[in-house]
């Protein structure tokens, strides 16, 4: 070995280490301000999402469950294609579409449809157990679809959390299981996958256009599935049923979606996933104001724990 190759020998590995990921100390790669916007644009989406059982349960006071899951989608889709059109969006790559058919199956139709039917024989305070188990669900699903590594401190607040808010809401509801947890758990396995695939596709593109070309794609089964509900199932635009349709389909369906995917993949699945540890909390929030509905005091005391584990979850290494 000469002497010039000694001298910069030094050089040559401190430039592979500095180019190695495993040389960075930041536990995530966003600088810390697209971190805290990120952040905010999950935090809302967590907020708009936390209206939906409420708007739901509006809902079907006049309109059938799978008519107004039909219509929901159809009016999401139309708003979501006026705007590709607009702006001349081209059509997604061919490597996207297995992706969008997952959110399609996962939160464009699975979740609102299962949610809804399980929201006949449920309240909502029993049906905010799905989000209670949700984060937790989310996460597992990235680690497996994405190759995330969340840390141990992670996994351990994540799991708290969702104990909290399980114990919570299954006190609320009195304990009792119904035939609707089969809807439920079955939806909570299905927005799980449609979440992850989102986020892994927000990525590569921007948020709204992934929920914009997801809503199009389900158009036609939307229009063909609401002209075949309308035929069976009561309809009636009441004050409450009306504003339930709209927000469900724009807020929540459209809305919602575009500012959590495009937190998601500022953040990352994982710590996204576990903002919505509120969700619950927020439901029946909104269920005592819009439904009637009464909480204890043990509401409170929930919301302090899970606000502790979701300070820990996104101060932990993934």
């Amino acid at each position: 070995m000469t002497a010039q190759d000694s001298a910069t020998r030094p050089s040559r590995i401190a430039v592979a280490e500095a180019a190695s990921p495993r040389a960075t100390t930041s536990p995530d790669p966003a600088p810390h301000g697209s971190r805290r916007a990120g952040t905010v644009m999950a935090a809302l989406g967590v907020t708009a999402f936390s209206l939906t059982f409420p708007s739901t349960a509006w809902g079907l006071e006049g309109i059938g469950p799978w008519s107004f899951v039909a219509l929901r989608v159809a009016l999401s889709a139309v708003i979501a294609g006026g705007a590709l059109l607009a702006l001349r969006i081209p059509f997604p790559a061919r490597r996207h579409w297995a992706g969008l058919a997952v959110v399609v199956a996962g939160v464009v139709v699975g979740f609102p449809l299962l949610t809804t039917l399980a929201l006949q024989t449920s309240t909502t305070a029993h049906a905010a157990v799905v989000v209670g188990l949700l984060p937790l669900t989310t996460a597992v699903f990235s680690v497996l679809r994405t190759g995330a590594r969340p840390s141990r401190m992670f996994w351990t607040a994540a799991l708290a959390g969702a104990a909290a808010v399980i114990a919570f809401t299954v006190q609320q509801s009195g304990g009792a299981l119904s035939t609707a947890d089969l809807y439920l758990f079955g939806s909570l396995l299905i927005c799980a996958a449609g979440y992850t695939e989102g986020g892994r596709l927000a990525r590569e593109m921007p948020g709204w256009q992934v929920v914009g070309w997801a809503l199009v794609l389900c158009l036609p089964l939307a229009v063909a599935g609401a002209a075949v509900a309308l035929r069976y199932e009561s309809f009636e635009l009441t004050g409450h049923s009306t504003a339930g349709l709209l927000y469900s389909a724009i807020g929540s369906q459209f809305l919602g979606l575009v500012v959590w995917y495009r937190g998601m993949a500022v953040i990352g699945v994982p710590k996204a996933s576990q903002l919505q540890l509120a969700q619950p909390l927020l439901t029946l929030v909104w269920s005592v104001f819009l439904l009637g509905e009464h909480l204890t005091i043990a509401a409170p005391v929930t919301a302090a724990a899970v606000l502790v584990c979701i300070a820990v979850t996104q101060r932990a290494r993934v």
